[in-house]
């Protein structure tokens, strides 16, 4: 019962979501391109925004590795060979020949499908927030070195030149700034790998996939049981077929492969990945969020500088999904920050789909009077993914925030961190 139960939830988000799936976690395309995103709360009145403090992930790419195409293209090729295919298989032969051919060359690369992700983001941020971006309207804007993030930022600044083409940015992808973009620390990792060898490992052979997809795309069982490594080609066909939404007009196949009995385990699989990646957990020492923590004391103190300053503008980050999932842990957006010490709870009390699909983002919207531009009366409010969420004070004004409360909250949390900063 427990299991039907989070099935129907997952259903009825995938409804909801341009017409996309839950069970593919982070492979989910951002939900509003072409439909409508959510429409803000009014700000208090007499408020105005002047000001967004941003970090992003890239959006739809191609998968990163090779192989990722090219092991479960030879897999099926070899059972073609011996006229073992269903027509199902056949089909299916087809599909990962083409996305291989597309794919060549481009591996971890953005799709057209990913620029226009981020071109809808920042013409929403414009068409918004006009009082932001209006002249002479600084923005600064900042990507990872990697190829993806950098025609993100690209394209998210080339919808913010359309809207006001007098706007100043300043745009940069460099190492220096590495350190918070997409920062590591080396006693976190050992903390993921050992988390991942002793409670992952045996998650995962609770709910593995026991190969009954084959049935649907191998004629002989014999030589699929002899031949096949049913566990890895279903990690591949994941992949491939998970990530044919990342591309335009592309056949959508993984819900005609897979069973939905088998997408939920593997959802809940990578769900539990995530969660140990990135979730508060004893699981993890409570200490894996912190590894954001270069990030959000860049978010405050560029805020404090816009505050200072008096001019509109944004500081845009384009980043990974790695960053995006433990920092809005770390800012206790909505209940995310919760502890959660058993790992078979987390598919029902953690879903990944909601933080990082394609094109992932948070925004933080600053607002001030116009009567009294002192830092102590600017307002701010959070967006996960353009929708609205908590933040962790109190606050009569909700979704608005007094700023100055906000600031005092994470800057007393980071100085507890178990992490040492640079």
């Amino acid at each position: 019962m427990f299991k039907i139960m989070i099935i129907s939830a997952l259903l009825a988000v995938c409804t909801t979501t341009d017409n996309s799936d839950g069970y593919t976690s982070n492979y989910l395309p951002y939900p509003y391109v072409e439909n409508p995103a959510p429409i803000p709360t009014p700000a208090p009145e007499g408020y105005r925004p002047f000001h967004i403090e941003h970090y992003g992930r890239h959006g739809s790419r191609y998968l990163i590795d090779k192989e990722q195409y090219t092991r479960p293209l030879k897999a099926l090729e070899a059972a073609g060979r011996n006229g073992l295919l269903t027509p199902l298989g056949d089909t299916l032969l087809t599909h990962l020949r083409i996305a291989e051919y597309e794919a060549r060359n481009r591996y971890g690369e953005l799709t057209e499908k990913g620029a226009r992700q981020h071109r809808a983001i920042a013409g929403r941020m414009a068409a918004n927030y006009p009082d932001i971006f209006m002249s002479p309207a600084y923005i600064n804007a900042r990507s990872t070195v990697v190829n993806r993030c950098i025609l993100s930022m690209l394209n998210g600044i080339d919808a913010l030149r359309k809207s006001n083409p007098s706007l100043i940015i300043v745009c940069d992808a460099s190492q220096a700034d590495m350190r918070y973009m997409n920062h590591e620390d080396d006693s976190v990792s050992d903390i993921r790998r050992r988390a991942t060898r002793d409670i992952l490992h045996d998650y995962n052979r609770r709910h593995r996939n026991k190969g009954e997809y084959l049935e649907k795309l191998i004629t002989d069982k014999d030589f699929a049981r002899d031949s096949i490594d049913a566990k890895t080609l279903a990690n591949d066909l994941y992949h491939v077929l998970a990530n044919d939404r990342s591309h335009a007009g592309r056949s959508y196949r993984y819900d005609t492969v897979f069973s939905q009995e088998e997408r939920y385990e593997r959802w809940l699989r990578s769900n539990a990945r995530w969660f140990i990646q990135s979730g508060n957990s004893g699981l993890t020492r409570n200490m894996v969020p912190y590894i954001q923590s270069e990030l959000l004391y860049n978010i405050i103190a560029s805020a404090d500088t816009a505050i200072v300053s008096g001019h509109p503008g944004a500081n845009l980050r384009y980043g990974h999904d790695g960053m995006v999932l433990p920092l809005a842990v770390l800012m206790e957006l909505n209940d995310y920050n919760r502890e959660i010490n058993d790992i078979e709870a987390v598919g029902e009390l953690w879903h990944d789909y909601e933080v990082v699909p394609m094109a992932a983002n948070i925004q933080l919207i600053f607002y001030r009077p116009d009567s009294d531009c002192s830092p102590e009366n600017v307002l701010v409010r959070a967006m996960l993914n353009e929708r609205e969420v908590t933040l962790p004070v109190r606050s009569d004004t909700a979704p608005y925030y007094k700023w100055a409360d906000i600031r005092r909250y994470y800057l007393e949390k980071l100085s507890r961190s178990p992490i040492k900063q640079n």
